[in-house]
């Protein structure tokens, strides 16, 4: 058993990477775990996008009155697969429970102040690693074809103007002079300035990870099998190929993976996996500034890595299915009515797991049953977004600083 580091992140995503490089960064001797190389989980395929604006809960009012059409329609935006609905039921009782008028104010509210510090956080991490390059000054375009749309997405706007949060709504040529590409068939948007960009974020998480180990931190690649536990807690963590690490201190930190090494410690965290899809085009005959999405359509249209990016959707089906990449075909079909001229040349399709807790609120703190483990998980569509914060939020914790805000709304015990 080696026990030369004694404070283990699992998970090598953008949260445990940005957690790992931060305590190291105040002088922890850490350890970052994961069965892959860092970044090759839901960080490689994200949509690339700074979202601060995207903090409200998903069991919102605008969402149940269209979740029923969802549903029923086999292109629609959400699909859960049948077989899964049983498993399911458990967290869409809770997701269900999340939408009460008192219960989504508190929500909203818990979303908007790790928002309101993204790039606070962000950009200090960027100067100090020297990334700042890879955070784009273009915003991101929400698309409205006619009023009727707009109007739907109303609750959004009034949310954002409750929280002070920047946002113009254009007419139809304004569009156009800031994305000539995109179709005359849209009749209105709104510019969100603060929605900013990563240009790969996948290339971003490496970097990170690049510079954690330049600081003396020390990469491990296993499969987290169990933990051995001793009167403090986690003493030991063990992997499927028979090694052993010994532990004072542990973060778990494995995105949608995390419940199932939470449950090795008898602490249920009610976490599914929202499965997205991306498309990945590198010819696509068309330049593009800022990001777009269309929540009529839902998709997000992102260009990043190179090329132009499409994605979006939510399928629930669990962590072990197989992708159904017909949703990734679906998502460039809508981009394409958005974006008449766009060629799909040179694409890859791909699936990832997004980490969704039923209230939208990421897991951030200390386990309620194991002295020395935290939790960061639990993030959803918003990882990128709130990487470096939860870095910062999870170091001042496990190190005795208080943090800035207050995280009892992030305890994993909430539910």
């Amino acid at each position: 058993m080696s026990s030369e580091r004694n404070l283990v992140v699992v998970g090598a995503g953008i949260i445990g990477v940005a957690i790992a490089y931060e305590l190291q960064r105040r002088g922890l001797s850490v350890t970052l775990v994961d069965r892959d190389a860092p970044g090759k989980g839901a960080s490689y395929g994200n949509m690339a996008s700074i979202a601060v604006t995207e903090f409200m809960p998903a069991s919102r009012p605008g969402i149940w009155a269209q979740m029923p059409k969802w549903l029923l329609d086999p292109e629609g935006p959400v699909r859960i697969r049948p077989g899964y609905m049983p498993r399911l039921m458990p967290w869409f009782l809770r997701f269900l429970a999340a939408s009460r008028p008192s219960k989504l104010r508190e929500l909203e509210a818990a979303g908007a102040v790790l928002c309101r510090r993204v790039y606070e956080d962000l950009d200090a991490l960027l100067k100090e690693t020297g990334l700042t390059q890879m955070l784009t000054a273009e915003g991101c375009l929400s698309l409205y074809a006619d009023e009727a749309e707009f109007k739907a997405d109303r609750e959004h706007i009034e949310i954002l103007e409750r929280f002070g949060l920047r946002h113009e709504i254009l007419g139809g040529n304004a569009i156009r002079d800031l994305e000539p590409a995109v179709t005359t068939k849209i009749g209105k948007a709104v510019l969100f300035p603060d929605n900013r960009s990563i240009t790969d974020p996948y290339r971003l998480v490496t970097a990170l990870a690049e510079r954690f180990e330049a600081l003396g931190g020390k990469m491990v690649q296993g499969d987290v099998a169990g933990f051995e536990q001793g009167e403090t807690g986690v003493s030991a963590l063990r992997l499927a190929d028979g090694r052993s690490l010994g532990v004072e201190k542990i973060v778990l930190a494995a995105g949608a993976f995390t419940a199932r090494l939470s449950a090795m410690l008898r602490e249920h965290i009610p976490l599914e996996t929202e499965r997205g899809y991306h498309t990945q085009i590198m010819e696509s005959g068309i330049s593009m500034r800022h990001s777009i999405i269309w929540p009529a359509r839902a998709f997000m249209v992102t260009p990043t890595a190179g090329g132009i990016r499409v994605g979006g959707t939510v399928e629930m089906a669990g962590l072990d299915a197989p992708p159904d990449y017909r949703r990734a075909k679906i998502l460039v079909k809508r981009a394409r009515e958005a974006l008449p001229e766009l060629k799909v040349e040179g694409a890859t399709e791909w699936m990832g797991h997004r980490p969704a807790l039923p209230d939208t609120v990421p897991v951030m703190g200390p386990s309620a049953r194991r002295r020395n483990v935290w939790y960061a998980t639990g993030h959803g569509h918003l990882g990128l977004t709130y990487a470096a914060t939860t870095g910062r939020l999870m170091a001042d914790l496990i190190t005795g600083v208080q943090p800035p805000v207050d995280m009892k709304p992030y305890r994993v015990d909430r539910f």
